[in-house]
């Protein structure tokens, strides 16, 4: 238990003394790009850096190590990245943060949901406002048709939230998550002005 709350190797490149190492924590601060997934969302999409590197090794010892530590510090990458974009002008000033939605059985099993709680971490304003269809199957194995099947009809809006949102995810691939996420939101009357990722594959 104590691996998980104090880390003996960075989470980014697990190089053995500190959380993040000084290379990793270089590598997380690059600005956030605009991507273009397979899967549009309907709104324009940004991620923080590639699925490699650092931004890989973060999200790998998050959701598959459960290292609880290090999504303290991915909040602040994440509030860095939405600052970033607010200064440019692509997203508005303060909007609310709508993690997309995981499997409940994944949440438990990683201690919590990594998304969730990176949204925050960042110390924005944050509403938990999607969930997913318990019989929805693991999106890691199934290629792009069948992950837009999977979800269609699975993201489910809990309440309503105020205000103009930005929907966070840890990892864009194909777009299908960040997808259903918007479209049950655009389809309730929600103001979604962005999707923001730690990462694109």
């Amino acid at each position: 238990m104590g691996e998980l709350l104090l880390p003996q190797k960075c989470a980014g490149c697990a190089t053995p003394g500190a959380l993040l190492c000084d290379d990793c924590r270089l590598e997380l601060a690059r600005p956030p790009e605009r991507v273009f997934p397979n899967t549009a969302p309907l709104v324009p999409v940004f991620a923080l850096g590639p699925y490699a590197g650092a931004h890989r090794g973060v999200v790998l010892s998050m959701k598959e190590r459960n290292h609880l530590a290090v999504r303290k510090y991915a909040g602040a990458v994440l509030r860095a990245g939405v600052e970033y974009l607010e200064a440019r002008g692509d997203i508005p000033v303060s909007a609310v943060l709508v993690p997309a939605p995981t499997r409940q059985s994944s949440a438990r099993a990683r201690g919590g949901d990594p998304v969730e709680q990176i949204c925050r971490a960042s110390g924005c304003a944050v509403a938990p406002v999607l969930s997913l269809d318990p019989r929805a199957a693991d999106q890691s194995g199934l290629d792009e048709a069948a992950r837009r099947s999977n979800l269609s009809g699975a993201v489910r809006l809990t309440a309503a939230p105020g205000g103009r949102v930005v929907v966070v995810d840890d990892v864009v691939t194909t777009g299908a998550t960040l997808h259903a996420s918007v479209a049950i939101l655009l389809a309730h009357g929600v103001d979604v002005a962005a999707c923001v990722t730690l990462c694109a594959a």
